[in-house]
């Protein structure tokens, strides 16, 4: 089973890395980039401070930073730290089939040596998971966005070779559970209890 699962990823990740273009690696270098995103999470916070009250607003930023802080924190010391995955880019059996992204200083990017799981991806669905309820029913078009954008994210990273398929999988997951537990245990505790 771990042989089928570990042959599907290198396939997955070659099979999408080989797509490469000039132009379609700077989208992707573009999604992988946690300022670029900087607008979609002012446009989150605009709506957050426009639908809640001054108190309620500053326990979902609160609460938000705790969840973004955890899956960081946790993706790498309880995962990327224990299970010491390589990335798809520092796996010798491919490493070299592999395009990488040329940055301004003329460097390669190849990402840490570790890369299960994905924090990107943890992050990413983290922040997803805990602004689901908040805007469930209310902006369903906001929630298609953060979720169409999380989607390029998370192919952004396999696309740069920096991750598997079940690196972004895991990372997603994770990040739904930290999410919704920070929402529904904590944030939920505190302010509508």
């Amino acid at each position: 089973m771990m042989n089928w699962l570990k042959t599907l990823d290198r396939d997955f990740v070659l099979f999408v890395n080989g797509f490469h273009s000039q132009s379609f690696d700077e989208v992707m270098w573009f999604f992988s980039q946690t300022y670029s995103l900087l607008p979609l999470y002012l446009l989150v916070i605009y709506f957050l401070f426009k639908e809640y009250s001054p108190k309620v607003f500053f326990g979902l930023i609160i609460f938000l930073v705790l969840t973004i802080f955890l899956t960081d924190f946790l993706s790498v010391h309880l995962f990327k730290e224990v299970f010491q995955r390589l990335r798809p880019s520092h796996n010798p059996l491919i490493e070299d089939y592999l395009h990488y992204y040329k940055q301004a200083d003329g460097t390669f990017y190849r990402g840490g040596e570790y890369g299960f799981i994905s924090s990107h991806s943890a992050n990413y669905f983290g922040m997803l998971s805990f602004l689901f309820p908040l805007f469930y029913k209310r902006k369903n078009w906001l929630l298609l966005l953060l979720f169409t954008v999380g989607v390029v994210v998370v192919f952004s990273r396999i696309y740069l070779g920096v991750h598997y398929l079940s690196d972004v999988a895991a990372g997603a997951s994770f990040g739904i559970l930290i999410g919704s537990l920070v929402y529904y245990f904590l944030f939920r505790k505190f302010f509508f209890n």
